[in-house]
């Protein structure tokens, strides 16, 4: 059976491309989000795979095969996306009362992690300002430590599971 790379429609926070690489891998999709935060601050890499996957990996269950089509069904699906997206978070910053018990539960929980996030940006600035990092004479080799540990945790991880 052919295992192919799709993006997740079930796994997604946003374009489910972590919970589609996850899939193909074998790992878990929190793992894989992790990675994906690295890189986009390892320089910004990441953010340049992130969006380059959700135009050229097709949606699970897509039955597009030509790039051109799978191209015109992602820019789709971007749009879809982003206008929900902007609802959420105009709802979110209005105030709205949410509709459903459901949707008052996410919102809470997306203002949740908006809060972890900040604090966790504020966290590492601190600690750099400080000089906490001063143990890395660059950034580089701080990121380069961090992907050899994931990659590491990840080849553990499979190897465990067989």
């Amino acid at each position: 059976m052919e295992h192919r790379l799709y993006r997740s429609r079930k796994d997604r926070l946003l374009f489910g491309v972590c919970g589609g690489l996850a899939g193909y891998f074998g790992i878990d999709s929190s793992l894989m989000r992790i990675i994906m935060v690295l890189l986009a601050l390892a320089g910004g890499i990441g953010v340049l795979m992130y969006v380059i996957m959700v135009v050229f990996i097709p949606l699970e269950g897509s039955t597009t095969e030509a790039p051109r089509d799978v191209i015109r069904e992602n820019a789709e699906d971007i749009r879809a996306t982003a206008e929900g997206l902007g609802k959420e978070i105009r709802e979110t910053f209005e105030g709205k009362k949410a509709g459903t018990e459901d949707s008052a539960e996410r919102q809470m929980r997306r203002r949740n992690w908006f809060g972890v996030i900040i604090i966790g940006i504020g966290v590492i600035i601190l600690l750099a300002t400080l000089g906490a990092f001063s143990v890395f004479h660059y950034w580089g080799v701080l990121w380069a430590v961090a992907l050899i540990a994931v990659g590491a945790f990840i080849i553990v991880a499979v190897t465990r599971k067989k």
